[in-house]
């Protein structure tokens, strides 16, 4: 019998919790109910809603909370269906060339972002110069870097599916097409919902590629906006702004996780190699 890993399982709670607890502080003194973001002075809502200076009644950080969300929400409804598309194609694809198409596709998750927010930077002021810095930039940068989080999930779908039953439905008669939709996507559908899921997070905390890409305060998200606004004398609405990021970003992580762990119920018995949420993120074969 093989003894528990007692050390490395006390080492792993102690790394949590010494990550955890400035968080936990920051998330404290959103609730303060003075001005101090170091003096505990009570209980309130007052950063959120209620004073001159809260969430609700600052116009720029309502207007960065808007941006960051719509943001976050177009990235996801343009990056899901181009990743389901990206890896129906290079899980059928048996070319030459296949392995190393694979491999393209993970490299945005592999480079640097700062690298990524640069070129990207380079690449829209002197290549796409029709496409201006601002929503717009923001936007096809979020779609080239998170796309990549919907093609691991759905081509680690499709491999534990196998293609059996797209093939039984050719044989009852169905068209390509309606194999696809009658089929296929009813049993992808919980690793796409996952994906998007993690691309709106991904896409509410990204900060080095929407400053590369910003102009102005018209296209200030969040991140950018806690950067510059903790150099001078934040109030506790900051921190009430970073909160509402951090809940917005952990709650679409828990659903992406929640579908995960579901996906063996929705589809029972589809499954050629069972395991956990996690292990369905990670089982792709490049």
């Amino acid at each position: 019998m093989t003894r528990r890993p007692l050390f490395l399982a006390a080492l792993t709670w102690l790394y949590i919790v010494w990550s955890l607890v400035p968080v936990l502080i920051a998330i404290q003194f959103s609730f303060n109910d003075g001005r101090s973001r170091s003096t505990w002075q009570g209980f309130s809502f007052r950063w959120y809603w209620g004073d001159s200076g809260s969430v609700v009644s600052d116009p720029s950080l309502r207007l960065a909370l808007s941006n960051t969300l719509q943001l976050a929400l177009l990235t996801t409804l343009v990056a899901t269906p181009l990743g389901v598309a990206l890896a129906l194609g290079l899980t059928r694809w048996r070319g030459r060339t296949s392995r190393a198409a694979n491999g393209l596709m993970l490299l945005p998750l592999a480079t640097p972002e700062i690298v990524m927010g640069s070129a990207l930077y380079l690449v829209f002021t002197n290549l796409y110069t029709l496409i201006p810095l601002g929503r717009t930039a923001q936007l096809l940068g979020h779609v080239t870097f998170s796309v990549s989080y919907v093609v691991i999930i759905v081509r680690s779908r499709l491999h534990s599916i196998g293609a059996e039953y797209e093939a039984a439905a050719r044989d009852l008669g169905a068209t390509p097409m309606q194999a696809l939709r009658t089929v296929l996507l009813p049993l992808l559908t919980p690793a796409v919902l996952a994906g998007a899921l993690i691309v709106f997070a991904s896409s509410m905390d990204d900060f080095v590629i929407s400053a590369f890409l910003s102009t102005d305060a018209s296209s200030v998200t969040v991140p950018i906006k806690l950067y510059s606004a903790v150099r001078t004398a934040p109030s506790p609405a900051l921190n009430a702004l970073a909160t509402l990021l951090l809940l917005g970003s952990a709650l679409a992580l828990v659903l992406a996780w929640a579908v995960l762990r579901r996906r063996r119920g929705v589809a029972a018995g589809t499954d050629r190699a069972g395991g956990s949420a996690l292990r369905e993120m990670a089982s792709i074969d490049v």
